[in-house]
């Protein structure tokens, strides 16, 4: 028994350094320059033990995205969490956007912008989009509703709210991942929390640029 979830554990470990190699591949060269040789190479096995794993270079590919954003969100959900304010939480979401750390912002949304690309044709590139924004969303509204009931925020529709600065963000990313000089990370950071704060009628006032350090 404890060889075998030793073994469990070795192949779980190998699937995660793969799919760390794709990222890496992905943010280097865009999902459709990627090949199987490419995540290969990158982890110093075979090719063939590449498809034993994924079977094929979409399913490689998408499951990287997956867990790439899963990983990204799992973890601003636990500093989130730290946060005891509503106005605070709301802060913390619009950085993990505007300001996600390490990566820098700009190489994050290297990989969503190949996840919209792809998701119009490609069923397994949709599916994570569309779980994505649906969580991200939740994430939003929830925090919105804790506010309003803490007396907080406003009292506007959490939906309508939660779909406009997520169009917004989502607005701001691709300015940031194009690079545009008027659009730096930190100006979309404090642009997107000048609209919630006047949207939920809370203060708000820019700090200190932030500092945010995290593993990947």
């Amino acid at each position: 028994m404890k060889e075998q979830a030793g073994g469990a554990r070795d192949a779980g470990e190998r699937r995660e350094q793969m799919l760390r190699a794709a990222i890496e591949v992905i943010l280097e060269r865009g999902y459709a320059e990627t090949r199987i040789a490419d995540v290969a190479e990158r982890t110093g096995i075979s090719p063939a033990l590449v498809i034993y794993y994924f079977k094929t270079r979409d399913q490689l590919l998408t499951e990287a995205i997956r867990y790439s954003e899963d990983t990204w969100y799992a973890e601003n959900m636990r500093r989130m969490e730290e946060t005891p304010t509503a106005a605070g939480r709301l802060a913390e979401a619009v950085a993990m956007i505007c300001l996600p750390g390490n990566p820098e912002p700009r190489q994050y949304w290297l990989l969503w912008l190949d996840l919209w690309a792809f998701s119009p044709r490609n069923p397994g590139m949709a599916a994570v989009r569309q779980k994505s924004d649906e969580r991200w969303r939740e994430t939003i509204r929830s925090i919105v509703l804790a506010g309003q009931e803490a007396g907080e925020f406003a009292s506007v529709d959490a939906d309508d709210f939660t779909i406009t600065l997520a169009g917004l963000l989502d607005g701001l990313a691709v300015q940031i991942a194009l690079e545009d000089p008027e659009v730096p990370p930190q100006r979309a950071y404090e642009l997107a929390m000048r609209f919630a704060a006047g949207q939920l009628g809370f203060d708000w006032k820019p700090a200190p640029k932030r500092a945010r350090k995290r593993g990947r």
